[in-house]
Order: structure tokens, then C-alpha cells, then sequence
């Protein structure tokens, strides 16, 4: 048989809901409420109770993956394992990563209580107890009663263990404690594995053997990866993922469920200037639309560079003089010039407002003036020459850039090359503008700067929520209604030059990440004028088929699926209890009630009819759903009948033994529902 990932197992399961679970109190009362835990977020906890608590295949220490796309939010499904973990008497966590800046980032997700990503709860409280959560250095003295996060990058983590210093973590430290190992970004990882045989990359010093070390000290220990980005074609990576991936939640799927904006591709052939331009007043549009409905929104834009810190530093002073010679006739050219839908629209808008060309100017020159915009392309915080002063200005730059929905934040504008590719968290990123048009494809492949634009690009969509009548405000509201003004609020638009060759390119690359649709192709058909008065032509229906292959095509029992638990129980209710007064002088003593017992039955000895009753009462269960997941199967009967399905199953009853003698039908219907 073919060998299925866990997540595969776990998402036939899950879909026959055998894996429903309802996610305990210390996760939902101790997480900021303002979030609100999504569908996708109570799959990826369901996931992981059923593993550390039911899966018969549990691996010991356990090691798994959450393979999550951007902006879905595995930093708060981390914060809500870690309130679980707790619960479950574990105290240790050690959170590591590839650069300090996300380690800044995530310092202020879990440990600044003033932040507006703060994912706790202000007061976090177990059964009466509260508990803070500390960073610590290591785990030596460290408090019981305490969440105690040990913040550090993968690469000070194998250094400190490699050369044991004052204060630093050593492997000591995890001998005898329970810990759970948080890796985040954890692609970054992998590489032995992806260049090496796994006996070769255990062989040789590197991070990977380093966190393998710490997680086999303990049988104890939990390692919890959570990336956006594995590399699925790489065999070695697959070799050693099959059993360990729990949850994926893909690019794709969280777009079609909502959860991000829409990507548009904004094309034209104006001048960079004039690039510029067109994108302030797309985004002062997009401010306007939002005030008009008392939406609190500050759209942020990216002025992307190509390659080089010099490019994006002369970037900023064009636009810089851009933003200071501003003046009608320089708005007045782009509302000529510009042959986009969406530029009519907005000026269309500003018309209808009142907003005139002397106001818009002054708006636009007010919104983006040098001190609403910030250069990020400054030294990296993992370099050891940097200085303190200047390591705690990009300290508070980091800040900066992970608070921009705050209200005090002004920053309207952002220019930098590669620095924002990873670990940004930003809700309020609409235009990203391509400021430069080579491309680094060749022939019909498309190049690394193309595909890291589209992750850049995945990293802005993140959906900016909003209320609106009485929708979720997490998804978006329009896809049905486009032409709406706020639908301007649920779209990313990414404005290039128009190079027809590089937009196919970055389309592909878009395409397949899940962001972008296929194109619709039209072609024109020329049918005679005598087959159109046909009635075949007036009236007829036709019917594309695709075949598409099943996945399931291996599965051929329940066990395949990893199910492998046979029995579950039934209580069998008596109907036994009594009517007693509250306020009677003597307490009624109540008649000794019949010894429960138990008994195993098959699923086998219960008569058909019973069975297809139960089944009939369950929509899941139709032949045409149970051949997606069992395509092997011929017919009901075979499923109820054969022992690879529903007769190798049992149900194990519990009640009284005069009631356990001859089940009733009732009660064996009952139990197979349920």
C-alpha cells in the first residue's frame, strides 16, 4: 500500500468525525479573546489531543509538524498548545527560530500584555490559580507554577551548546525536565536532511542533529514544528515527515475559505513616478471608503527594491520629492492618463465626495510625508559587529513594523528589497509596488526573484478584519458583490510594469501557492445560422466531465485509515430514580439499584435492518460519499457486511445485567447513531 502522511489519516478521520472534540477551558479562557479561535485552529488542537491521547500509532517522544499557510495564525495555535501543555504538568518550553527579529516578535505575541498581538489572556488562570509566562535564559531554578519560555534562534541555541558559556543553555539543562521544543519557520531546520541521507545528516554536527539531541533526552519531551513551507518534492524531507505532519492547512484552502484578501495584479505602462502616485491615491481611496463606513483603517504601502539597500534608499528619496512637488496638475494626469477600472472608480468616488483635487492633494501629501515613512533595510539584529545604539534603534524599528494596525502607529509607507520576505505579521498591507522591471526567469522557468515576490505577496494577504452588518469580520464579505466600495478592502494589489511575460510568470508562481485562479480562456466559436435555429442549440444542456484521480485509492479498511481503536461504548439508561422530598424530616432510602455490567457486542450480530436504519439518519453515510474514501468498496452491503469496515467494529454496552441479556433494538439503534 502506499504510504499515507499522518495528516492524510487524519483528515478522513476528522471527516467521519471521529476526531470532534471540544477544545478544553484553559485554551479558550486563557487566550486573548479578541482573536476568537477559527475552524481551521480547533481542527489543528482536535488533531493533537486525539494523538497524545488515542492515537494507537503515538510515537514516544512525540515529534509533529503544523504545516499552516501565512497569516493563519500558528502563533496563537502555539500560545493555545502551550496553555494545553501546561494543564498536562508540563512547565518548559524552549521557542526557537532562524533570526532574532522574529524572536523580537514573538516576544511581544506572548509576553507584552500591552501589545495588540498579545495572544494571552491579560490574566491567565488555571482552577484559581494565576500564572504568568516568564522568558528565562535556561531552566535551572526556574518557577513551578510558571509558563517559563526560553527565547532563542537556532543558531545561538547550537552555539550555546556547543560552547558552554556563564548563563547559557547546556544539555544539562535537559536531562531530567520535560520539555517542549517550539520551532517556528522550522524549514530552516531541515537542511542536512534535504542535502543528506538521514544517516548521513546524524552523522555530522549541525541545527538539526542539535535539536534532535535535546528532544531524545527525555521520552517525555514533545518537538512541535509549525511552518508555512515545506518542501514536499524533496524526498528525504518526506521520508522523514510521513508519520510526524498533523495538520495541513495550505495557501489554497485558507484563501477559499475566506480567510484572505483577494489578490489583484495592477499593471500599467506609466513611469515609476507615476507608479508611485497612482498607488497613494489607490490607497487614500481605499482610507476614504473606510471612513465613509467607520472602519478604522490606515492602509499601509510597500515600495519594493530589487537587490539592493542603495536602490531602496534613492527609492525613498523619489518619493520623498514625489510627495513635496505634488500638485493638482500632477493628479490630474494620472486621472487622464490611466486606463485602469479601478482608478476610474476612485476618482469617480472622490467626485461624488467632494473631495476635490486641492484636497486630495493635501490629504496625500499629509498622509505620506517623510516622517509616515520608514526605510527597513538597515543591518540585520543576528549581526555580532552591530552596535548597541544601533541595535536598539532596529529593536524599536521591529516594533514599529509589528504594530502597524495600531492606532499611534502613522507609518503610511515602507520601502525595502528582502528584509520583509519573512516573519512580518501585517494586516493592513495593500499595494505592494514593484519598483524596478528586469527578471531573472530562464526560458520557460520561473526565476527565484519571482517566486519570492509571490511569497512576499502571500505574506500581504493577509485579511484586514472588519465589521460589516452581521458578518464574520475574520473572512471576506463581497466575493458575491465586487462592484460594492468596501470590496476595495478585501483586495492586495501588487502593481508592476506591463511586461506580459513577467505577469505570466509571476501568475504561475501565484497560481501555485493557491492565490491566483486559473485565467478564463475565450475563444470565439462560429456555428451556422441553420444549426442555431435548431432546438438542440436553442434548448440543450452540455456536460464537461474531468476525471480526477482519488486519493484514497489504497485505503482498503478502516485499519489503513489508522483506525484502529474497535469498540466504543454505550450506556444503556434504566430509567431508574426516585421522587424525594427536600424537606421531609427522614430521608427516603432508595431501593439498591441492579449491578451494572458489560457486554461486547459486534457490529456483525445486529441485525441489518438496524444497522441501515442508523445509517440512513446519518448524511455522511450515502454509497457516493463512502466511495471517496473507501474506492474499493461495490456496494452498502459489502460495507456493513465485511469485516475490513462496519462489521469488525463492536460496541461495548454498560447497564444493568436484566438489560445487557436482550439489548433492545431501540438501544442498539441508539448506539449505533451515536
Amino acid at each position: 500500500m502506499t504510504q499515507q502522511f499522518l495528516y492524510e489519516q487524519f483528515d478522513t478521520v476528522s471527516k467521519m468525525g471521529f476526531l470532534k472534540k471540544d477544545i478544553p477551558s484553559e485554551i479558550i479562557d486563557n487566550l486573548n479573546p479578541k482573536f476568537g479561535l477559527r475552524p481551521y485552529q480547533e481542527e489543528a488542537f482536535s488533531r493533537f489531543f486525539y494523538y497524545t491521547n488515542d492515537y494507537p500509532e503515538r510515537l514516544t517522544p512525540a515529534h509533529l509538524l503544523f504545516n499552516m499557510a501565512t497569516g493563519s495564525g500558528k502563533t496563537l495555535v502555539m500560545a493555545g498548545l502551550i496553555l494545553h501543555l501546561y494543564k498536562q504538568g508540563y512547565r518548559n518550553f524552549l521557542f526557537f527560530v532562524n533570526t532574532t527579529n522574529i524572536i523580537e516578535k514573538t516576544k511581544d505575541n506572548f509576553l507584552n500584555s500591552g501589545s495588540s498581538k498579545y495572544l494571552f489572556n491579560q490574566k491567565i488562570n488555571f482552577d484559581g490559580q494565576f500564572v504568568n509566562v516568564r522568558p528565562v535564559d535556561n531552566f535551572e531554578g526556574v518557577s513551578r507554577d510558571d509558563i517559563n519560555i526560553c527565547f532563542t534562534t537556532i543558531q545561538k541555541l547550537h552555539s550555546d551548546l556547543h560552547n558552554e558559556r556563564e548563563n547559557s543553555i547546556t544539555y544539562d539543562d535537559f536531562k531530567d525536565k520535560e520539555i517542549v521544543l517550539l520551532s517556528d519557520e522550522s524549514h530552516h531546520i531541515q537542511t542536512k536532511t534535504k542535502q543528506k541521507s538521514l544517516l548521513e545528516s546524524l552523522e555530522k554536527p549541525s541545527w538539526e542533529n542539535t535539536v534532535e539531541k535535546i528532544f531524545f533526552q527525555n521520552p517525555k519531551n514533545l518537538l512541535l514544528e509549525f511552518t508555512a513551507t515545506l518542501d514536499f518534492l524533496d524526498k528525504n524531507i518526506i521520508e522523514k515527515y510521513y508519520s510526524k505532519i498533523i495538520y495541513r492547512y495550505d495557501l489554497k484552502e485558507f484563501r477559499n475559505d475566506g480567510y484572505s484578501k483577494d489578490v489583484n495584479i495592477l499593471q500599467s505602462d506609466l513611469e515609476e513616478k507615476d507608479r508611485m502616485l497612482q498607488a497613494i491615491i489607490l490607497s487614500q481611496y481605499r482610507q476614504e471608503v473606510a471612513g465613509m463606513h467607520n472602519i478604522n483603517l490606515k492602509p499601509v504601502i510597500l515600495f519594493k527594491a530589487q537587490k539592493t539597500i542603495a536602490e531602496s534608499k534613492e527609492n525613498q528619496e523619489k518619493f520623498n520629492d514625489l510627495i513635496e512637488s505634488l500638485g493638482k496638475r500632477e493628479v490630474r494626469n494620472i486621472r487622464d492618463r490611466s486606463k485602469i477600472k479601478l482608478m476610474q472608480k476612485a476618482f469617480e468616488f472622490f467626485t461624488k465626495n467632494d473631495i476635490t483635487d486641492d484636497l486630495l492633494v493635501h490629504k496625500l501629501k499629509a498622509s505620506f510625508a517623510p516622517n509616515k515613512c520608514i526605510n527597513v533595510n538597515e543591518e540585520n539584529l543576528d549581526k555580532k559587529s552591530l552596535k548597541k545604539a544601533d541595535r536598539q534603534e532596529l529593536i524599536s524599528q521591529q516594533h514599529s513594523l509589528n504594530s502597524l494596525e495600531d492606532k499611534d502607529n502613522q507609518i503610511r509607507a515602507i520601502f525595502a528589497v528582502q528584509k520583509l520576505n519573512e516573519g512580518w505579521d501585517v494586516l493592513n498591507l495593500f499595494d505592494i509596488v514593484r519598483l524596478y522591471t528586469s527578471r531573472d526567469s530562464k526560458g520557460s522557468k520561473v526565476g527565484k526573484t519571482t517566486i519570492a515576490e509571490a511569497q512576499l505577496i502571500g505574506r500581504g494577504a493577509r485579511y484586514f478584519p472588519f465589521e460589516y452588518n452581521e458578518n464574520n469580520r475574520f473572512i471576506r464579505k463581497f466575493d458575491e458583490d465586487i462592484t460594492n466600495d468596501l470590496r476595495i478592502l478585501e483586495e492586495l494589489h501588487y502593481h508592476s510594469v506591463n511586461d506580459s511575460k513577467y505577469i505570466s510568470e509571476l501568475k504561475i508562481a501565484l497560481k501555485e501557492k493557491g492565490l491566483y485562479d486559473d485565467d478564463d480562456i475565450e475563444l470565439e466559436l462560429k456555428l451556422k445560422e441553420e444549426f442555431k435555429q435548431e432546438d438542440f442549440y436553442k434548448h440543450g444542456l452540455v456536460y464537461l466531465n474531468e476525471q480526477i484521480k482519488n486519493k484514497n485509492e489504497d485505503i482498503k479498511s478502516f485499519s489503513d485509515l489508522g483506525v484502529n481503536k474497535r469498540n466504543i461504548e454505550h450506556k444503556i439508561t434504566s430509567g431508574f430514580g426516585q421522587d424525594k422530598a427536600v424537606f421531609h424530616e427522614k430521608d427516603f432510602e432508595m431501593k439498591a439499584q441492579e449491578v451494572t455490567s458489560s457486554r461486547d457486542m459486534s457490529l456483525s450480530e445486529i441485525d441489518k435492518h438496524i444497522i441501515k436504519n442508523a445509517i440512513s439518519k446519518n448524511g455522511f453515510f450515502t454509497f457516493v460519499n463512502i466511495i471517496k474514501y473507501f474506492p474499493h468498496i461495490e456496494s452498502m452491503e459489502e460495507f456493513i457486511k465485511s469485516e475490513d469496515y462496519l462489521s469488525g467494529l463492536e460496541i461495548t454496552f454498560r447497564g444493568a445485567k436484566s438489560d445487557l441479556e436482550k439489548i433492545h433494538n431501540r438501544d442498539l439503534l441508539n448506539a449505533l447513531i451515536t
